[in-house]
């Protein structure tokens, strides 16, 4: 015996003002990001003509994308930061993986006590000033890995992971251990595959991290030769004088206005993170069904 539903009139009301929502808040979301990129490739003319505020240029120019590739700063901030995400996230979750698989291992001995201490980090820590003291007193300063090794583990996504570990049907590493696995090739042959959802999440998670991180930058680096992108673009916005910041002669952009190139700055800082995510989607997908696996 089957049913027909029927929507009436109600429900159609209903969902016209639920899309209308989604709409909105959508166009708010989007429409910030639209203006930056609408403002870096809006002559002056226009900008000055409009007040200052632009939705639809009538004529397009990239000069101050030019001009921030034809400076030697930010392409040497955006290789430095390319590098530090690509090297900390690939080292984050190597780090977090070894130490969530174990954990999540019910009999391994100690694992109280050390789970206990991972959660007391998340609750205290010694401060800047002993942070910055480990890190010069190793040796890090001017180094891209003071950007990277003084976070390599996030506590919370560890547990998460380890959360994730322990859903796992038990039978697919008993079978595994069976036909002769170890321990590291059950890991690596078994639940890594099977992990690929949380594992992409984890690494967006870490990788958004290090794109954005700023902190680091301004702490560890005197070198401007090794700062990322995002100390750049922050000591653009504080400095009266882009041109200085860029290290380009004044009197070659000064037919642009610094909100222009800082704008198209923004633009260059944000666009690789989001090329990321679309080939990411899928695993988030993955990760929505993983609770019809039944042991």
């Amino acid at each position: 015996m089957s049913f027909i539903l029927k929507r009436t009139k109600s429900d159609y009301v209903v969902d016209f003002f639920i899309y209308a929502a989604l709409t909105l808040f959508a166009l708010a979301t989007i429409f910030p990001l639209y203006y930056v990129v609408v403002m870096s490739i809006t002559p002056i003319a226009e900008v000055l003509r409009n007040g200052g505020f632009v939705i639809w240029p009538n004529e397009l120019t990239w000069d101050a994308y030019k001009y921030i590739f034809e400076s030697d700063r930010i392409p040497k901030a955006l290789w430095v930061t390319i590098r530090v995400t690509v090297i900390g996230t690939f080292l984050n979750l190597l780090v977090t993986m070894f130490l969530a698989y174990p954990l999540s291992k019910k009999f391994l001995p100690g694992r109280n006590v050390v789970l206990v201490g991972i959660v007391f980090t998340m609750l205290f820590s010694g401060g800047l000033i002993p942070l910055y003291l480990v890190v010069r007193a190793t040796g890090l300063l001017n180094s891209i890995w003071a950007l990277i090794i003084p976070g390599l583990v996030s506590a919370f996504n560890m547990l998460i992971m380890k959360t994730y570990f322990e859903n796992l049907p038990g039978e697919i590493e008993e079978a595994a251990k069976v036909d002769g696995c170890g321990d590291l090739a059950t890991m690596f042959r078994i639940v890594l595959p099977l992990s690929m959802p949380i594992i992409a999440t984890l690494g967006l998670f870490y990788g958004v991290g290090h794109w954005n991180a700023y902190f680091g930058g301004i702490m560890y680096m005197t070198d401007k030769d090794l700062m990322p992108i995002q100390v750049v673009l922050r000591n653009m916005i504080v400095t009266p004088s882009v041109s200085n910041e860029l290290n380009i002669n004044a009197m070659e952009i000064q037919q642009l206005p610094p909100e222009t190139i800082k704008m198209a700055t923004v633009v260059v800082a944000i666009i690789p993170i989001l090329l990321v995510y679309p080939f990411l989607q899928k695993y988030f997908v993955k990760g929505m069904l993983l609770g019809s696996i039944k042991g």
